[in-house]
């Protein structure tokens, strides 16, 4: 029987579940997937952008609109949405002079409320 100890967050098993370990591997998506999903969740990483992908969740907005909403220069509103944009998260359409901003798709907001459910979680 396989001991763990919490102290210090190690296994004493000596056994390998090889049943275990070679369903798992025939599972895991290829590498190149998984760090394309690694770099998707850094994208997360930025509040700004959250905060953005969250404004976006409520209507679709302008640069100037999300900058004043946000206390932040069109500027960094601008360079964030580029890597937003880049990551597939968010698109844009133009009405005359003005480039409105919305998320991508439906997955976006699943991410993103999925994300937020499991942080509220009691």
């Amino acid at each position: 029987m396989c001991a763990y100890t919490a102290d210090n967050d190690r296994c004493d098993c000596n056994i390998i579940h090889e049943a275990v370990v070679n369903d798992v591997r025939e599972h895991m998506p290829d590498e190149d997937n998984l760090i394309d999903l690694s770099d998707l969740f850094k994208v997360f990483g930025d509040s700004t952008r959250v905060k953005i992908l969250c404004a976006l969740l409520r209507a679709d907005m302008c640069v100037c609109d999300i900058a004043v909403l946000l206390g932040m220069t069109k500027s960094s509103i601008s360079h964030q949405l580029r890597v937003l944009k880049q990551s597939k998260l968010v698109k844009n359409r133009k009405d005359g002079k003005i480039v409105y901003y919305s998320l991508a798709d439906d997955h976006v907001k699943t991410i993103f409320d999925q994300g937020l459910l499991h942080i509220t979680e009691k």
